[in-house]
């Protein structure tokens, strides 16, 4: 896997036109080549690629990125990258931050319902990380930061994605299902920059 982080200066947001969520879409988007057919994109396959827009000031704006394969040159901006060591995965305790994009399916009109209550969220979070992401939270650690909404236009119609930015800390229960959420990201709205699992190890000492 290969991390990196895109920098765009103020004249760069400009000249790419990043007014909304989805034009940061693009910008990411254009980094990579779409390898999945039209079948696979509607089977919800994997794109190889996650993202975190950490946002920014006068100065300029931040993405992080995540990818099974190197980013390619951008036009604008400043690209910079490294290969995640194979070590990094073996830990067993990590800290975390996430935009999660929270959700459930109504057990009567089977509809997806965003979650807006804090308690619900958390709540939500942590029922579901040990059997969906293989991992356990440390529910004292765990904070809800912001709640954000991602709003934008996309060709005729209005998409609106509820999020709730999370950190703590976390204890891996199931180290194959642990990787593959790092590597393909969790919950609804990947594409949107939800669901990149940013983390650092714990090392935890031991006192004789």
């Amino acid at each position: 896997m290969i991390a990196s982080v895109l920098k765009l200066g103020p004249k760069d947001i400009k000249t790419l036109r990043v007014t909304d969520d989805y034009s940061m879409h693009r910008v990411v988007y254009s980094l990579f080549e779409d390898r999945r057919s039209e079948t696979e994109k509607n089977a919800s396959v994997p794109s190889g690629f996650l993202y975190a827009d950490k946002g920014g000031d006068s100065n300029g704006r931040l993405i992080l990125l995540l990818s099974d394969r190197e980013p390619l040159k951008p036009e604008y901006g400043i690209l910079e990258s490294k290969s995640v060591g194979e070590k990094f995965l073996t830990f067993d305790h990590y800290r975390f931050e996430v935009l999660i994009n929270p959700t459930r399916r109504d057990s009567k009109s089977r509809k997806i319902v965003a979650l807006r209550d804090r308690d619900e969220i958390t709540r939500w979070f942590i029922d579901k990380a040990p059997a969906s992401w293989g991992f356990t939270v440390q529910p004292e650690t765990l904070q809800l930061k912001t709640r954000q909404v991602k709003q934008f236009v996309k060709q005729t119609h209005s998409v609106t994605h509820g999020g709730a930015e999370l950190s703590g800390e976390l204890e891996v229960l199931d180290r194959a299902l642990f990787i593959k959420s790092f590597k393909q990201g969790i919950g609804r709205g990947r594409a949107f920059g939800f669901g990149l699992l940013q983390i650092a190890p714990i090392t935890l000492s031991i006192n004789n």
